[in-house]
């Protein structure tokens, strides 16, 4: 749970209802009060061998959307934890944590969820590396009961209600006292609040190679985790999508709106594809954004520790397989490939002087 701006308090309040979202993103609401976006493990534990074939479509589904999403929380933990500096105002106060509950899925996903552990009260689902929930001890399967004191709702709203009543309790404080249900018996923390970049991370279940940046939320596709090699690369289109949220170029764009309604599409479990064709309305984003944003990225990338070393080679990769013309790719809305490559290249050198020199990295 990102400390709630009232921005998105109002949005939450004002969202379709939760059979029209399949998929209640693991940051938006209850979980943007939590933290931006960082579960570390699957609702369930490990399994070895493969999926039994018994299963329900609709566990099978579930089980690998969460794989998926726990993936994409995993990889963006350092890039939100190490770059509350670049976010600026984007910066928030993060408890440090995922919760859900059975409802935080469609209708027809609640026994599945049931069957991954999740009941009516909100459930630690993720803890943020190095946070101060980690720090403090909350853990994986924790069932939240209150929050200084106050009860936490249960129910098909839960996740709802409780960003709306945890955000003044965030904003006002820097240590926040937490009451848990851990197998059966009651606990209570105190949990030293997370500086981060306030924004949440969200996985698209199509298979577009695209990723998407709506000034609060960004999304990365299936068709994008596939096209990756290996979780840098991933970290390189979190980290660019991260850098134009904390530049404001949706906003700049007038494309908050438009965006927005992509990524609440794309988030559910079984996506209107209709909505898909061509660029959606969204208008490509200009040559000095975009290299704007690579510039940032790669600055986020090296202070969460990340190797800058193949984004060149990476984007350049993408571009030849995915070109502009593929109107629903990633390059079509980011056409100026030249122009990005030649800042990657000139920015990796730049940080890299830095980083021989020991100074800081700040662009």
């Amino acid at each position: 749970m990102q400390d709630l701006p009232e921005s998105v308090l109002s949005q939450s309040q004002g969202a379709p209802s939760r059979p029209a979202r399949l998929l209640k993103q693991a940051c938006v609401p209850l979980a943007a009060l939590v933290l931006a976006a960082c579960s570390t493990v699957p609702l369930d534990s490990p399994r070895s061998g493969p999926t039994p074939v018994t299963e329900a479509p609709q566990l099978q589904a579930l089980r690998s959307i969460t794989a998926q999403q726990d993936r994409l929380y995993n990889i963006s933990a350092p890039l939100l934890v190490d770059n509350a500096a670049l976010c600026k105002s984007s910066a928030r106060k993060l408890i440090g944590f995922t919760a859900k509950n059975r409802y935080s899925y469609s209708e027809d996903y609640v026994d599945a969820a049931t069957a991954l552990g999740l009941e009516e009260r909100l459930q630690v689902t993720g803890v943020l590396r190095n946070s101060g929930a980690a720090r403090a001890g909350i853990m994986r399967g924790d069932v939240l009961t209150a929050i200084e004191n106050q009860p936490l709702p249960q129910g098909p709203n839960a996740e709802r209600q409780a960003a709306a009543q945890l955000g003044p309790v965030v904003s006002k404080l820097s240590t926040v006292k937490i009451s848990v249900s851990r197998k059966g018996s009651p606990l209570t923390l105190s949990v030293p609040l997370t500086a981060a970049c306030g924004f949440g991370i969200e996985l698209g279940n199509v298979d577009n190679v695209n990723a998407y940046a709506d000034g609060r939320r960004v999304l990365v596709t299936r068709g994008m985790l596939n096209f990756a090699r290996n979780d840098t690369e991933v970290a390189y289109v979190l980290a660019r999508e991260l850098a134009h949220n904390a530049l404001g170029h949706p906003t700049r764009q007038q494309m908050n709106a438009t965006v927005g309604a992509i990524i609440d599409n794309m988030t559910r479990v079984n996506p209107d594809v209709s909505e898909l064709s061509g660029m959606s309305g969204i208008k490509p984003m200009p040559q000095d954004m975009d290299v704007a944003a690579d510039t940032v990225a790669l600055y986020m990338l090296a202070r969460a520790g990340y190797s800058i070393d193949g984004a060149a080679s990476f984007w350049q990769r993408l571009a030849t397989q995915y070109p502009a013309s593929v109107v629903n790719g990633y390059t079509a809305i980011h056409p100026s490939t030249s122009a990005r490559i030649n800042t990657i290249q000139k920015i990796t050198s730049e940080i890299k002087a830095k980083q021989a020199a020991k100074k800081a990295l700040f662009p």
